[in-house]
Order: C-alpha cells, then sequence, then structure tokens
C-alpha cells in the first residue's frame, strides 16, 4: 500500500492503441457516432445511452490521474484516497448501469389483476422526468455529481450542472468528459459554480426535477423554494449517525472501521459515524483498540479553516465537560488541518454528542442495556437519520434497536465502505431528506411510472348495462368473490 501511494508512475498506464486528445486517452474504437439532437435524447434505445456510458467510462479511466490532481487541489484530498472514494466508485457505477439499467428501465408487465378485466394487458413503462437540475456538491466532488448525472442521463434526461465553487475545476472537467464522450449537444448545461447561481437557478432555471446534496440547513431552504414551483426533489442532506458495538462484537474489527470512516475524507462524510455507542461490557476493550489508532494519527487538511475551528471547539466543549481525548492530547487545528480526535466518555449534552460538526472527530459513550442505547442514539441524532452502523455477531440489527433506526441504509460489521458499491441506494429519512439515489432505486427515481392498457379487439368486456336480473345475478357473484358471501357464511357456521 505505502508503495502504491508513494510511487509517482500514473494511477493506470496508457493503452498502446489509444489517441490523444484535449481530456487525455480515448480508445479509437470508442469515437462517439454522430450525436442526436438534445430533444431525441431521451427517445433513444437504451442501447444507445448506454454506448455513452461506455465511451464515458473509457474517458474517466485515462484521466484519471487529473481528476484527482484536480481534488488534490480543491479538495485537500490524498491521492489513494481521491482515487478510491471518487474515481472508482464512479467507474463501479458505470459497469453497473451499462449492464443493468435496460432491465431496470425496462417495460414491466403487470399480471393477476381483476377477473372482470377480460381481454386486458397492463404494463408498466419508465418514461424520462425530462430536464433534471443537480446543484453539486464539494466533499465527493467526482463520485456523488458523476453518479447523479450518470443515472439522470441513462434514463433519458437532459440536466442542468451548478457545480460547487468549491470544486469547480474538478466538475468542469468531469462534465466536459461527459459532453465530448457524445452527448448531443444541449443534453449537458452548465451553470457558474457560484452561489448566486444556485439560488437563480432556483427561481428561474426550466427544470422537472432537482438534486440537492448538502447540509439540512440548506436543504431547507431549498425545498421551500422548489415547494414554491411545485417542482420535485431529490434532497441527500446531512447525517448525525451512530455506530453501535454491541456485546459479541469483534471489538478490534469494529474500532478500526468506526475509526477509518469517522477520519477518511478528513471526516467530511455525511454518513461517516459522529458517536459510537458500545456496550458498557466491552467498552474498555474497545476504547484499548481504539487509543492506538486516535493517537497515531496525522493532521488532515479540511475544506476550510472553519470546519477545523468548529471540530476542535466541539472536543473541547466535552472534554470541558467531563470526557476525555483517547491520543492523551488535544490539539489545536493549525489553519484548516486537524488531528482526528475520539473523545471517550463523551459527555450527551454537548455539541459534540449532537454531531453538530463535519469533520474527524468521534464521541464515544458505553451504554447499559439495548433500550438504553436507542435512547442515546435518538438523542444525539435527532431527526437527522441518513446511516447507522452495527457491529455484532448475529449479523442482524436486534429488535430493541430497529425500532430507533428510521434511516435509510445500515450497514452492519462496516461503516461507510459498503454504500460505495454501486448497487448501493441511499436516502435519508426526517431532516436528512427525502428521495434516493445510487444504485437500481437511484436509477429509476431519475424516471416516473407511466401505466398502459391494452385492451383486445376482440376479446372485450361488453360495456352495455345488462337487464335486471343479470346484473343481481352479476353482483351477487362479484361479492361472493371478494369474500362478502364466504364471510357471511363463515359467521352463520360459528354462530350455530
Amino acid at each position: 500500500m505505502t508503495a502504491l501511494l508513494n510511487r509517482p508512475a500514473p494511477l493506470l498506464a496508457e493503452h498502446p492503441t489509444k489517441r490523444d486528445n484535449r481530456f487525455g486517452a480515448v480508445a479509437d474504437d470508442l469515437r462517439p457516432p454522430r450525436a442526436a439532437e438534445a430533444g431525441e435524447w431521451g427517445s433513444l434505445p437504451i442501447g444507445r445511452r448506454l454506448e455513452w456510458v461506455r465511451r464515458f467510462r473509457a474517458a474517466l479511466v485515462s484521466n484519471a490521474e487529473r481528476l484527482v490532481e484536480l481534488m488534490g487541489r480543491e479538495a485537500h484530498k490524498p491521492r489513494w484516497e481521491a482515487f478510491a472514494a471518487d474515481v472508482l466508485p464512479l467507474l463501479a457505477a458505470c459497469r453497473w448501469t451499462e449492464r443493468n439499467a435496460g432491465r431496470v428501465l425496462s417495460s414491466q408487465r403487470v399480471r393477476k389483476g381483476a377477473w372482470w378485466s377480460i381481454g386486458q394487458s397492463h404494463r408498466v413503462e419508465r418514461v424520462p422526468l425530462g430536464r433534471v437540475g443537480i446543484i453539486a456538491t464539494w466533499n465527493y466532488p467526482l463520485q456523488l455529481l458523476g453518479v447523479q448525472m450518470l443515472h439522470a442521463l441513462a434514463a433519458g434526461n437532459t440536466v442542468v450542472v451548478k457545480p460547487s465553487e468549491r470544486t469547480p475545476r474538478t466538475q468542469a472537467l468531469l462534465l466536459d468528459l461527459a459532453r465530448d464522450a457524445g452527448l448531443p449537444e444541449g443534453t449537458i448545461d452548465v451553470l457558474p459554480a457560484t452561489r448566486e447561481a444556485g439560488a437563480a437557478m432556483l427561481a428561474d432555471e426550466p427544470m422537472d426535477h432537482l438534486v440537492f446534496t448538502g447540509s439540512t440547513a440548506v436543504g431547507r431552504r431549498i425545498a421551500e423554494a422548489a415547494a414554491r414551483r411545485l417542482l420535485p426533489t431529490t434532497l441527500e442532506l446531512s447525517g448525525r449517525d451512530t455506530a453501535f458495538v454491541l456485546a459479541d462484537a469483534d471489538v478490534a474489527m469494529a474500532a478500526q472501521a468506526i475509526w477509518n470512516a469517522a477520519t477518511m475524507n478528513a471526516g467530511q462524510t455525511c454518513m461517516a459515524p459522529r458517536r459510537a455507542l458500545v456496550d458498557a461490557r466491552v467498552y474498555p476493550r474497545f476504547l484499548d483498540a481504539l487509543a492506538p489508532l486516535a493517537a497515531g494519527a496525522k493532521a488532515r487538511r479540511l475544506i476550510d479553516e472553519h470546519a477545523a475551528t468548529a471540530c476542535f471547539d466541539a472536543a473541547r466543549d466535552a472534554v470541558d465537560a467531563g470526557g476525555r481525548s483517547l491520543s492523551g492530547v488535544l490539539e489545536p487545528p493549525r489553519g484548516d488541518a486537524l488531528v482526528p480526535l475520539a473523545i471517550a466518555d463523551c459527555p450527551e449534552d454537548g455539541p459534540l454528542f449532537r454531531g453538530e460538526h463535519f469533520g474527524p472527530a468521534l464521541a464515544v459513550a458505553p451504554f447499559s442495556t439495548l433500550d438504553h442505547a436507542a435512547h442515546l442514539h435518538r438523542l444525539g441524532a435527532g431527526d437527522q437519520q441518513l446511516a447507522a452502523s452495527v457491529f455484532t455477531r448475529p449479523a442482524r440489527v436486534p429488535a430493541e434497536l430497529a425500532g430507533a433506526l428510521s434511516c435509510g441504509v445500515v450497514t452492519i460489521n462496516d461503516c461507510v465502505v459498503p454504500t460505495a458499491d454501486p448497487c448501493a441506494s441511499i436516502g435519508g429519512a426526517g431532516a436528512s431528506g427525502w428521495g434516493v439515489s445510487r444504485g437500481q432505486a437511484g436509477l429509476l427515481a431519475m424516471t416516473r411510472a407511466r401505466h398502459v392498457a391494452t385492451t383486445s379487439r376482440r376479446l372485450r368486456l361488453p360495456i352495455d348495462t345488462p337487464i335486471g336480473s343479470v346484473a343481481s345475478r352479476l353482483m351477487r357473484a362479484s361479492l361472493w368473490t371478494y369474500g362478502a358471501g364466504r364471510a357471511s357464511r363463515t359467521a352463520t357456521e360459528s354462530n350455530s
């Protein structure tokens, strides 16, 4: 691993059959055919749209090194982390879409309807939403925008994107690669990467659906603006998530997985655990496993100085109220750089336990019973329910915890990492937003269902009103079929 991180060679070697263009090397056999007009994109056969996905994937492979470099400059991502957490999941999503979108988006026949629907056939078609707006985020600038755009386009929509003002060059390159892979002119429109452009987009931009990823506070304002337009939205908002370590868990593995999730991307992951709640019977062992990880942590650069200061202040408040730093020190940030922190015996009424920060600071506390754990989770997470992690040998969520978890994602014996799988769908609840993205559910969310009913010209139910005696017999037979007659007979037999 160290050799991979330190070697200067490109992440992906160029293929000898590829030719250079302004975005890197593109295979000769992946050159796009003549593009259709933007208005025709949604009516193209799914196979034609998936040809674009294949070319887009090839362009990502050829330009992986440039994308990684830009993410390092703009979002302070280490080289390997930028590749593993942004480039690789997007490539996997492209491959998953190529292999599965045709099946997922195909017309589905609906069977076993009413007996009186004689001569009818029913099916559900998936129809593009139209023009999908995406307000992009900065913390995973390639993965999140990339998958959202990929699924919107594969489903037949056009898109309009407002890139993040924090990662404009990374996302500009991503969007250029998508367009140059053979999209029709006008299929992707790009707005300036400014806050003002976002406000104007909400007010005036023609859209049929809007996707936003970001904080709950901004999400509320976007929901209000969209409601005035009756604009449907997908909102992926902040989480204040919990990792539960039960008495039968592999404690060392749990400590490693939780620490990795709390510190990856400098803790700037919406689904990262803000607190670890540990069964009191294994609490000392968990602290023993976590302490060397915290003590050996190196400083990480956050997106800005304010984010680093907010994390440190929350940790310092917890220590002042009786918590203790597992590393033995509480080192203030230097500009935007902060050494990740784990605070044991974290007080329940402070900002760190409540997860009001967005960075590498973890609250750790014991629980006595599963009901107590559920209470602490509700206290800390409040109405923000995005993801939760449970470490336990039976590989299932105990009933005492299940009722407290209204989140859209639960990982068992791992944190965050499984959600990068292209088949995984992500969706929050409460103040963590609504709607889903990624995976099959996310691809379907970029379409609307249209029910199509076809009636045979020869085999049809008569629509004329039957004569009185026939109508009466049909009514009695229908009621018997749907249970009224049988229920009456059962009641009579029970009373006799």
